[in-house]
């Protein structure tokens, strides 16, 4: 799957100050990254959180409001071989229905010179060998998903973009896709995957990039992001567990009991720390256990005060102080230090929030805008 010669050290992407209007709504409000190759990176957001209307920016398939975005030191448009450049997986159905998986491959081979036998190689490698003959709208949503899989890579491109690959896949196909987007980032391809499975995301993706509301939310390793979110906390067992307790007492220290057979929850010190502690006072120690939050804990718990511009008030009485994105269903819940909404505002009614599955009344200034 390596194309000759390898890639060079312009294959990226960045998006400087990116932004996007549709009226008066903006979908994507100066999004600055950079997706660098040799990772793969995670792009992530709730639903309305301006994912693929970035993405379509990216390929050039909506024209940027303001500042701009290019691939592989190029505009997409501006790539002779785009094929051979960008591979994307946008929408795995759009495809004719009555053409065979085989048939749509080859119809794009041969816009970009790719030869028959190229075609042949990822219809087996995506595992559409017995179907390539069958119309592609008899096919279930995950062998439509192999088929744009396989779409993206025809012209062995060095930059891939793919928008939520592992809808309709089965636990075989997920682990597949990967190992896949794992090796081809290993061969220092960029890999840019848009995706709402946080647990997914967790083993894959090494960097990822978040927006809320079009707007960058944080640029970041994902063992950072959850180093953040998890804190000092430890899970510690001792048959002396009130001593233990007691020799751990100290300013900036908590201790709880997390249940009655002697196990504490330590806030604040390293398990070193505490292990150290122990060993002075000749306390045994059964269970000595660091807490890691997972990524989707670590959406849960770290503020982001820079996810929406800060507000003295809107229409509805709202004040954004100290902005917190947290996924229920990865739709972004807004949690701060509110004034009452006001029942003249449509975005804050309870029946809005029950229809769109945003949480509760504190959504508001992300609702409504103001």
């Amino acid at each position: 799957m390596v194309r000759d010669g390898g890639y060079g050290e312009g294959v990226l992407i960045e998006a400087r100050n990116l932004t996007k209007d549709y009226g008066d709504k903006r979908a994507v409000d100066d999004l600055t990254f950079t997706v660098q190759p040799g990772v793969v990176t995670g792009f992530l957001g709730p639903n309305g959180s301006g994912k693929s209307t970035t993405i379509r920016l990216i390929l050039g398939l909506d024209r940027a409001s303001g500042g701009d975005v290019t691939v592989n030191g190029k505009h997409y448009r501006d790539h002779p071989a785009p094929l051979h450049e960008v591979g994307a997986l946008l929408e795995a159905r759009s495809v004719h229905s009555g053409r065979s998986a085989a048939n749509h491959l080859l119809a794009l081979a041969q816009t970009h010179g790719i030869p028959r036998r190229r075609v042949d190689e990822l219809i087996d490698f995506v595992g559409l060998h017995d179907v390539a003959r069958k119309r592609v709208g008899q096919f279930s949503l995950g062998m439509g998903q192999r088929l744009g899989i396989a779409s993206a890579l025809l012209g062995d491109p060095a930059t891939l973009i793919l928008d939520e690959p592992v809808n309709g896949l089965d636990p075989e196909g997920i682990h597949w896709i990967r190992n896949l987007l794992k090796s081809l980032a290993a061969e220092g391809r960029t890999v840019f995957v848009s995706s709402h499975l946080m647990s997914e995301m967790a083993l894959t993706a090494e960097q990822i990039i978040v927006i809320g509301r079009g707007r960058l939310i944080t640029d970041i390793s994902v063992a950072e992001f959850v180093r953040q979110a998890s804190g000092k906390v430890v899970h510690v067992r001792s048959p002396r567990a009130a001593e233990l307790r007691a020799a751990l007492d100290a300013p900036g220290v908590t201790v709880r009991e997390a249940d009655d057979r002697g196990l504490l929850e330590v806030t604040g010190l390293s398990a070193s720390e505490i292990g150290d502690a122990a060993i002075e006072q000749g306390i045994a120690i059964h269970e000595l256990t660091p807490q890691q939050a997972s990524l989707e804990e670590a959406f849960m718990t770290i503020p982001y005060t820079t996810a929406l511009p800060q507000s003295t008030g809107s229409r509805c009485g709202t004040a954004v102080m100290d902005a917190r994105i947290i996924p229920v269903e990865y739709s972004a819940v807004i949690t701060s230090t509110p004034r009452t909404p006001s029942a003249s505002c449509a975005s804050c009614t309870p029946a809005r929030f029950g229809s769109s599955g945003w949480k509760s009344a504190r959504s508001c200034a992300l609702m409504c805008g103001q």
